[in-house]
Formats: structure tokens, C-alpha cells, sequence
């Protein structure tokens, strides 16, 4: 098995539009998808992401204290899962509720480090 990492990008906008009502039911909407994913034993883990902090760019070592200037491309959180291929990965990924409320998901395979 491979891991594959779901990147979160955007919905910040319609998140902070919905009431506390609705977004209570988006996060037991996550947790069914994380939850079934886990069932599967798929799951590995997940964090959401603050937004606040720094980018350090190479050569003068230049920091800046926002990754992104726009927040739709902002990676606001990320979970982690097995799987046997991209192809695999990509269709739990569609599972997503977050692409309800105009979040992007990006699927990636996690290079694995060689001891």
C-alpha cells in the first residue's frame, strides 16, 4: 500500500457565510467520510491548518508572514490515507464534503523516505 495525502484548498468564504447550525452538520459530514475511511483502514490521520503563517524563500532567505495572498489557494487542512494507486486515492478523495462548499482537493502521493 501507498500513502496518498488529500491537500484542502478554499471554502474558507462559504464556511464563514453559513451559520453555526451548518456548519456543525459540514464537520459531522467530515467526520462520516474520515470515519468510513477509517472502517476501511485507509485512514492514517488529518489536521486542519491555521491560516496565519510563514513562507521562507530561497537565496536572500526572505520570509513572508503569508504563504498565499489569496486564501482560495491557501492549504487550510490535509488527511492522510493508504492506497494502492493515484487512481484509487482520487476516488475517495471525490467522497469529500468539503467540494460541497467550494473547496479544492488535491491528491498526492507521499514520497517515502528510504531508511
Amino acid at each position: 500500500m501507498k500513502q496518498f495525502m488529500f491537500l484542502f484548498k478554499g471554502g474558507d468564504d462559504v464556511w464563514d457565510a453559513k451559520s453555526p447550525e451548518e456548519q456543525g452538520k459540514h464537520m459531522e459530514e467530515w467526520q462520516q467520510w474520515i470515519g468510513e475511511m477509517a472502517q476501511q483502514e485507509k485512514f492514517v490521520g488529518a489536521e486542519r491548518l491555521y491560516p496565519q503563517g510563514n513562507t521562507i524563500h530561497p537565496g536572500t532567505i526572505k520570509i513572508t508572514d503569508r504563504p498565499l495572498s489569496e486564501a482560495k489557494e491557501l492549504v487550510g487542512g490535509y488527511v492522510t490515507v493508504t492506497s494502492n494507486s493515484l487512481e484509487e486515492a482520487t476516488e475517495m478523495a471525490k467522497g469529500c464534503p468539503g467540494l460541497q462548499w467550494e473547496t479544492s482537493v488535491e491528491v498526492r502521493e507521499v514520497w517515502p523516505v528510504k531508511a
